[in-house]
């Protein structure tokens, strides 16, 4: 038994090992400007789904400025909910699953391998997504991909697919033995592997060890840099520091160098990232530095 800060006591075995019990849904409701039934239909998991990305974007400012946090689902509550801040996929889709099981959801966690077109290298095992059960039928959900993640979940089966404004997510199985599943986006050349993933058990302690190394390995694509990314029906947009690329459906790219006061106005924005003062100094003073 334990006694928590209101006085009560609390069995800790009862806990879930995900600390879903920390979750405000009510506050986490307001954030994303969700009004609808609190059940566990698929209508609410889309509606969910695309409300996060639509409030919530991808982003490493902690990251970048070699700033270490936890993802326990108080600390992201605080970070995403209170302060209006967004993460990367671990962070999103963490907090993602608890307020679904919150609501009732059947939420199982995994983590996948990037691929972005390439499927010759093996990375490691860094990103995180949801497989979520509603009405009887399982789907992909995952919020936390950035500019090229699905827009809503994806029917999880062998050729499932959804399509959002110009863009077509499918699922394929392509390891049956291993249970090893891939999702790709269609580009104007074909099918693009976003990323492949096991259906392996993921405990919490998995999902520390990938972020520790998303967020402080120099070999993280992360580490470094500061980037947001976000995608909408027809445009994908990804800021890397000074540098925004925005991305169409029929394959044009744009390529624009921003000053530091641009990339500041991009993060508040067009990404939605609410900054503290002090942190937006310490952006100020990281974009600054000649690199």
């Amino acid at each position: 038994m334990s006694i928590t800060e209101n006085g009560e006591t609390q069995n800790i075995s009862q806990r879930s090992p995900w600390g879903i019990e920390d979750v405000d849904v009510d506050a986490y409701f307001a954030r994303i400007g969700y009004e609808g039934p609190r059940d566990t239909s698929v209508d609410t998991l889309r509606r969910l789904h695309r409300l996060h990305l639509a409030a919530i974007s991808f982003e490493t400012v902690d990251i970048g400025l070699e700033i270490y946090t936890p993802i326990t689902v108080s600390f992201l509550q605080e970070k995403f909910v209170k302060r209006g801040r967004g993460g990367c996929c671990v962070e999103h889709n963490l907090l993602f699953a608890a307020v679904l099981e919150a609501l009732g959801f059947n939420v199982r966690r995994y983590l996948g391998r990037v691929r972005r077109g390439d499927s010759t290298t093996v990375r490691f095992r860094s990103h995180a997504t949801l497989v979520v059960e509603a009405e009887g039928r399982h789907f992909l959900a995952d919020v936390g991909f950035g500019d090229e993640g699905p827009l809503f979940p994806v029917p999880f089966a062998h050729d499932g697919r959804i399509t959002v404004g110009e863009w077509t997510w499918r699922l394929v199985h392509e390891d049956e033995d291993r249970d090893v599943w891939l999702l790709q986006s269609l580009h104007p050349d074909g099918w693009f592997d976003v990323y492949a993933f096991g259906t392996e058990t993921v405990a919490p302690v998995d999902m520390e060890v990938s972020f520790y190394y998303t967020a402080t390995n120099p070999r993280s694509v992360f580490t470094g840099h500061i980037t947001a990314q976000r995608g909408e029906d027809n445009v994908r947009h990804v800021l890397r520091d000074h540098t925004l690329r925005t991305l169409h459906p029929d394959g044009r790219k744009e390529e624009e160098l921003l000053t530091t006061e641009q990339v500041l106005e991009q993060l508040r924005e067009r990404f939605l990232i609410t900054l503290s003062e002090e942190e937006t100094a310490s952006v100020r003073e990281y974009l600054n530095i000649e690199r």
